[in-house]
């Protein structure tokens, strides 16, 4: 009897766990479903290569590598005298090019003034000869009637053809002196070539000096003072510590639900008691093909953990962290991240 209670107790034992199995399992799909997990994860951050606008030897090289920084702090100067040179002779030009205008514009008021003189003699001119034409016009007729003598009419004659001959060489005068009338309007011209070339040696000085572009963390500095940096090539890499991602490589059957917005937990490799809120920012709508596929050039490559069957591809989830810890992110630092696709907030991490 006693045998037979025994095996009953053990049959229900087995049947209880047999159920707890079951339920357990029925929980985890349905966690997986409804908050996908993933530990094909990374951190993530932008980073820009820091190239010099113009060419040059470095000075001073004001940081160190692995070195963080905020924006506006000195990175390092490259030498200054030749820019300073070049700037030095366009700012001369222009004081030069200044007199010269001055100069110029002397002269032209000289040869307006010349002009205007001319223009005045050839009206007293015309109105001289237009009084001795009227004058023989009038003594004419009055030579035959005995009014006036012979020897007056060729006085009136010859002040007449004396008069067109003053007018003649006024205006002649006239036309020389508007046309010896010299503009300054080229020195004007090459004014602003000059100034355009101070403003450039301006820039080109500024550029010397060069000073971080937002708060981040100098690394893969191989270089020191003394060094000639190449306007076309970088110095050292600059990570943005402004903001933070991690990427999740998630399957394909696990996107539907995934939104950006959507809120999420990570943690990090390196320390996995604290964790982290963030959303998803962007999901990636490319990945490079494994199977022999053609390459699309540029698209992030996802490796497959397995070959020898049909797996689903993953594609790189983008998330946003918030209130990131900058003792704990690194760029490329292992993770873990899990969606709360159920729980997506309205509201975006303020940028």
């Amino acid at each position: 009897m006693e045998g037979s209670a025994h095996s009953q107790k053990k049959k229900w034992l087995t049947i209880l766990l047999l159920v707890t199995a079951i339920g357990l399992g029925i929980l985890v799909i349905w966690r997986v479903n409804t908050e996908p997990r993933t530990d094909d994860a990374f951190v993530y951050a932008d980073t820009i290569n820091v190239v010099p606008e113009v060419s040059g030897r470095i000075v001073n090289l004001a940081v160190r590598d692995n070195q963080r920084v905020k924006k506006g702090d000195l990175l390092f100067e490259l030498d200054r005298r030749s820019f300073q040179d070049l700037l030095d002779k366009a700012r001369a030009s222009l004081v030069q090019l200044d007199q010269q205008i001055m100069l110029a514009q002397r002269s032209v008021n000289a040869q307006v003034l010349n002009a205007s003189g001319a223009r005045a003699g050839v009206d007293r001119a015309r109105s001289a000869a237009k009084q001795a034409a009227d004058t023989l016009r009038r003594m004419e007729p009055l030579v035959e009637k005995g009014y006036v003598s012979a020897d007056e009419l060729d006085r009136a004659r010859t002040s007449a053809r004396s008069t067109a001959a003053e007018l003649e060489a006024a205006e002649l005068k006239a036309r020389e002196a508007t046309a010896a009338v010299s503009g300054v309007d080229a020195l004007l011209a090459q004014r602003v070539v000059v100034q355009a070339e101070i403003a450039s040696a301006e820039l080109n000085l500024e550029f010397a000096t060069v000073r971080a572009p937002f708060d981040g963390v100098v690394v893969s500095l191989r270089t020191t003072r003394g060094q000639f940096a190449s306007a076309s090539s970088p110095v050292f890499t600059l990570i943005d510590t402004t903001k933070w991602y991690v990427i999740a490589n998630l399957r394909e059957t696990e996107l539907a639900s995934i939104r950006p917005g959507t809120r999420t937990t990570v943690y990090l490799m390196s320390k996995t008691a604290v964790h982290f809120e963030g959303e998803v920012d962007s999901i990636g709508y490319g990945v490079a093909p494994d199977d022999g596929g053609s390459l699309a050039q540029g698209l992030p490559k996802v490796q497959r953990s397995l070959n020898w069957v049909h797996v689903s591809q993953r594609f790189p989830v983008r998330i946003r962290i918030k209130d990131p810890n900058p003792d704990l992110f690194r760029v490329g630092t292992s993770a873990v991240a899990t969606f709360h696709p159920t729980d997506r907030g309205d509201r975006r991490i303020a940028e």
